[in-house]
């Protein structure tokens, strides 16, 4: 089971850069964050239907785990033969340039960096507070889950268009400044409310939080606007998911020593922190809207 477990997680890490790029090359003239946003809205929509097949199979149909894991490869080798149909132009990158880093990219890096350390509080700790701190089943956290996939189909286009409309610096700003009380929440509501409302002010917020996760659409568009060359776009993207992977494993690690040591409310101060330096680092190292419009056009 592990090693196949690897080989799928390899081919899952293999397609995390390449579906921003292939998105924004296929953005027609109409703006790169319209499109992302309709790949992520059909994107929730599958893992919607997905999850109903699996629930229904399993609970009504008497689906066991080999059928489901066929059903799964059937449509791996379906997704394998469109991609293959796909015309693409020959990369002119040289091997050399795949794996360098590159100063002009920087302010992309480090975007990634704090991009990492956010996703990996969400993912490995957000879950946590709802099962451990609140005594609730999986199916609660399931619901959540759902729910955000639901209001996602129709927030991940708005909001795609609404990065190519106001530029990338309002929508990572505003991220930001929505995160820090997100992070409060989870820490801290069960210090101030009873415990009923505690817990929906924190199942809200990790609504919220899943739903922000879409804003990654704002760093893949900017980095295409500052790429100096077309190339350069797919080969900084791989480097970004592999600067985020090594601070969200680090991450993880770290908050779960925080988390047994100081306690949870201490690593959400921490994450509220990291937003904030998040908030800083976009006013600092996104340019205007004008200034982004005139360096697209040249």
């Amino acid at each position: 089971m592990i090693f196949w477990l690897f080989i799928y997680s390899t081919g899952q890490h293999l397609f995390l850069p390449l579906q921003p790029d292939i998105g924004m090359e296929l953005d027609g003239g109409k703006g790169p964050g319209r499109r992302l946003g309709q790949i992520n809205a059909i994107g929730g929509i599958a893992a919607i239907v997905g999850s109903a097949i699996v629930f229904a199979g399993f609970k009504f149909f008497k689906m066991n785990f080999k059928f489901a894991f066929m059903l799964c490869a059937a449509g791996f080798i379906v997704a394998a033969i469109l991609f293959f149909c796909m015309s693409s132009k020959p990369s002119k990158v040289e091997w050399k340039d795949k794996i360098k880093l590159k100063k002009e990219y920087l302010p992309y890096y480090w975007l990634t960096v704090l991009y990492g350390m956010r996703k990996q509080i969400f993912l490995t700790f957000a879950p946590w507070v709802i099962v451990f701190i609140f005594n609730k089943k999986t199916s609660v956290l399931a619901f959540l889950f759902t729910i955000g996939r639901l209001v996602g189909v129709v927030y991940a286009p708005w909001l795609g268009r609404l990065i190519d409309k106001i530029g990338e610096r309002k929508i990572l700003a505003l991220e930001s400044l929505i995160l820090i009380p997100v992070c409060l929440a989870y820490g801290f509501s069960k210090f101030f409310f009873g415990i009923k409302t505690a817990f929906f002010i924190v199942a809200a917020s990790f609504v919220i939080d899943q739903l922000l996760m879409s804003v990654g659409m704002a760093r893949a568009t900017f980095l295409k606007k500052i790429a100096i060359n077309p190339e350069d776009v797919t080969v900084t993207l791989t480097v970004g998911t592999s600067i985020d992977h090594i601070f969200s494993i680090s991450v993880a690690l770290i908050g779960g020593l925080i988390w047994d040591k100081l306690g949870y409310e201490i690593l959400f101060l921490a994450a509220g922190v990291v937003a904030l330096l998040n908030f800083i680092s976009v006013l600092l190292l996104i340019p205007s809207i004008k200034y982004q419009e005139d360096l697209s056009k040249d």
